[in-house]
């Protein structure tokens, strides 16, 4: 399904997501289970001049069954031999901490966001009044989930990992037909970390061209290099997860980034936006002083009497461009001169 682009709506939608590319600062469960860590996460993503810190809210009975496996980058990632069910056990906040945590980040004035995993994490977390939602790319075929996150009429950031063009389209039909009218669909690679040579950005203006929305990025290679990428090639959002330390036990720790990296991350999708500039062609403000320098204008070639007529045989191009633009060229040929000219004088009509 094809989202008609209106241009009532994405000015809503741009009323959440700004102008300037939105950067989420993905906590998830780096916090392995602490509130403590989870505020110092906050300050730090403050910090560092992200628009939002991220975590995720879920009941771990509710999300996998007690014989689910983990996934090969969990198990990578982490020393332990523990179930998944057992792992997410033991990363989980309790609703009052996501309260206290909410609470925080206005203190700190950076948004607060969490993405459901469960139906009933969606019920507690819209409580919290999000100012949007974020959908995990998990949960791209979750019909009920879809259905229910619509329902509230919140606009919705959709991660796409793990998804092909089709499924996305189904996605956002369930979210369209069941209210949601606002979506920002994110690009993403499920792999902790992924491979740069499986990032595929261009998908980036492949779904902007097919969903006519806001697009962005949710990044889970190492470093920053593929973020700056995704923003020239026009990600409105971009996700990434940080840590206080990659050495921390944990499943998303490695695919990380420190805080310092994190700033650095930010500063420099502030410059590429700088870069990219409004799609206006026109001088910039510093080239102007060389049009005259570096442009030409229309001289004589030899010494021309008052009263010549001006022919390819007596007047030329030459800088600097503060005379005749040779654009000119066929007004001033077959005139007349009005005075005499000396070779090189600028020629005047």
């Amino acid at each position: 399904m094809m989202l008609k682009r209106d241009k009532k709506k994405w000015e809503l939608l741009n009323k959440v997501i700004n102008m300037s590319v939105y950067v989420i600062a993905e906590v998830g469960v780096n916090h392995n289970g602490s509130v403590n860590i989870a505020k110092e996460l906050v300050r730090q993503a403050k910090q560092a001049g992200a628009d939002c810190v991220k975590f995720q809210t879920f009941i771990a009975e509710n999300v996998v069954t007690q014989r689910a496996e983990r996934a090969a980058y969990q198990d990578n990632n982490t020393k332990n031999n523990d179930s998944q069910l057992e792992m997410l056990k033991k990363l989980e906040l309790s609703f009052t901490e996501f309260e206290e945590l909410k609470g925080y980040c206005e203190e700190q004035q950076i948004d607060f966001l969490s993405t459901p995993f469960d139906l009933e994490s969606i019920d507690f977390l819209q409580k919290l009044d999000l100012k949007f939602w974020k959908i995990p790319s998990g949960e791209i075929t979750n019909l009920p989930y879809l259905e229910k996150i619509a329902r509230t009429g919140k606009p919705v950031v959709l991660s796409t990992g793990m998804s092909d063009m089709q499924e996305v389209t189904d996605a956002v039909d369930i979210l369209k037909r069941n209210g949601s009218q606002k979506i920002c669909i994110m690009h993403c690679t499920t792999e902790y970390p992924a491979d740069l040579s499986d990032c595929n950005l261009n998908v980036i203006s492949a779904l902007e061209k097919q969903f006519c929305t806001f697009v962005g990025y949710s990044d889970h290679t190492e470093g920053i290099f593929a973020p700056l990428i995704a923003v020239a090639k026009g990600a409105r959002v971009i996700e990434k997860h940080f840590t206080l330390d990659r050495s921390m036990e944990g499943p998303d720790h490695k695919a990380s980034l420190e805080p310092d990296e994190l700033e650095k991350m930010i500063s420099r999708i502030r410059m590429v936006e700088d870069m990219l500039g409004d799609g206006i062609k026109r001088p910039a403000a510093s080239e102007i002083p060389n049009k005259s320098v570096a442009r030409k204008s229309i001289v004589a070639k030899r010494s021309i009497k008052k009263g010549e007529r001006f022919t390819e045989d007596n007047i030329t191009v030459k800088r600097p461009g503060t005379g005749i633009s040779p654009m000119r060229w066929y007004d001033v040929l077959g005139s007349s001169a009005v005075r005499s000219f000396e070779k090189d004088d600028l020629i005047i009509l």
